[in-house]
């Protein structure tokens, strides 16, 4: 392999996954190319939650101070039933920089993609095209050469190894598995849909929201049938709202039209004033959860590795998915430079290592909505196990996500 492909990588996907990775490895004297087939960058999904695991590796790539001027910093996560019975405050602002020596923030995905993108405009070793779409994968002794449809025309892009961080639906994925010659693995409808909406913070729903939430916090109500997550953003101008439910599967796409009649019966048994907020804060948009295959490969041995989204979609209860798509991206970049002699089996290392954090993680996921859609006993042991539980020792149980650091 001549010298120059020796440092080039190729990226597919310039979402939250693929800038992180891009400016990671120019970090480390990389040259990069991005190929994203939009043809011009638009955040999908609304709110998005980012803790000190994730900031602080923000702050590393240069990307935090951008964030902080759209961003707020909740002061705790507030769990309430959907009666508005407060359950739980778990504390953030101060308290999560001085704990886990970053903050925790939310924000709407436009920003952090905003943030993302103008940082790597700075880095000369990046190059980000969009409108290219990777349709092909050639490896040989010199590396790996990536085909990219742009325009109409096909173009070879070259390095030595090609990251798929081109989401749930990743064609690099299925790249991969073909070049294997094995069907490829598709991702999964996890019969859950999100419901989102945002809403002005001087709007009716955003003034029905904030006499029963938290203007400053994350507020999550729980009952058997849903739970919402309302919070803060673009520095307090609008609340971000998402109620999840069960439902069918609506689409392929990441929205889609689904009956709203399934968020209205979901809220039976509710208080007036949260039925009020939801209905206030329509019309709602449908997102159907997708996940992947967590026994699928991340990484081939001929130079390919899948992050994020591509790599283990999973469903949002830990509200992890952004900050486990930005480690993967840091910590590959890591392993890859950690082994100049030979790059490529560091992925299977790399793999190897993150598995048990990623697994972790969604494990927490599916523990959160078994407890915040409880009811009859296991609610009420839900609800004295919250109440005994002290502030304190509910941010102790977070320390090994929240402060987590690459080894």
């Amino acid at each position: 392999m001549n010298d120059t492909r020796s440092r080039q990588i190729v990226i597919a996907g310039a979402g939250v996954a693929g800038l992180t990775a891009a400016l990671a490895f120019a970090e480390r004297g990389y040259l990069v190319r991005v190929f994203e087939q939009a043809q011009r960058l638009e955040a999908a999904g609304a709110g998005i939650q980012l803790s000190p695991n994730a900031t602080r590796i923000l702050r590393q790539l240069g990307v935090l101070d951008r964030l902080l001027q759209a961003a707020v910093r909740p002061e705790a996560v507030v769990l309430k039933a959907a009666t508005l019975r407060e359950l739980a405050r778990v504390p953030l602002g101060q308290a999560a920089e001085t704990r886990w020596r970053a903050p925790y923030l939310v924000a709407h995905r436009a920003d952090l993609q905003s943030a993302l993108t103008a940082r790597v405009a700075e880095m000369p070793d990046i190059h980000l095209i969009t409108g290219g779409r990777v349709s092909g994968v050639a490896t040989d002794s010199h590396g790996i050469a990536a085909t990219v449809e742009i325009d109409g025309k096909t173009i070879k892009a070259e390095g030595f190894l090609l990251v798929g961080a081109d989401g749930v639906w990743s064609s690099v994925r299925t790249l991969a598995d073909s070049a294997k010659g094995s069907a490829s693995p598709r991702n999964h409808f996890s019969g859950e849909l999100a419901w989102r909406a945002t809403v002005a913070a001087d709007s009716a729903a955003g003034r029905s929201f904030a006499a029963i939430g938290a203007r400053d916090c994350v507020t999550t109500f729980l009952h058997p049938g849903f739970h919402m997550v309302a919070y803060p953003v673009s520095k307090g101008a609008a609340f971000n709202l998402a109620a999840f439910t069960r439902g069918d599967r609506i689409a392929e796409g990441w929205s889609g039209n689904a009956d709203a009649g399934i968020l209205t019966r979901a809220l039976r048994g509710t208080s007036a004033e949260l039925a009020r907020l939801v209905e206030q804060a329509g019309p709602w948009t449908a997102w159907p959860i997708h996940t992947v295959d967590p026994q699928q490969p991340w990484t081939t041995s001929n130079g390919i590795a899948l992050i994020g989204d591509a790599a283990h979609a999973m469903t949002p209860f830990a509200a992890q998915g952004a900050a486990m798509a930005i480690e993967d991206a840091a910590t590959l970049a890591d392993a890859v430079y950690a082994s100049p002699a030979d790059p490529l089996a560091a992925l299977a290392t790399w793999e190897q290592s993150r598995r048990p954090r990623v697994a972790q993680v969604a494990r927490r996921g599916a523990v959160n909505r078994l407890a915040w859609h409880a009811s009859g006993p296991v609610a009420i042991a839900r609800n004295v196990f919250l109440k005994v539980r002290s502030s304190e020792k509910l941010a102790a149980d977070l320390d090994w996500l929240y402060g987590w650091r690459a080894p």
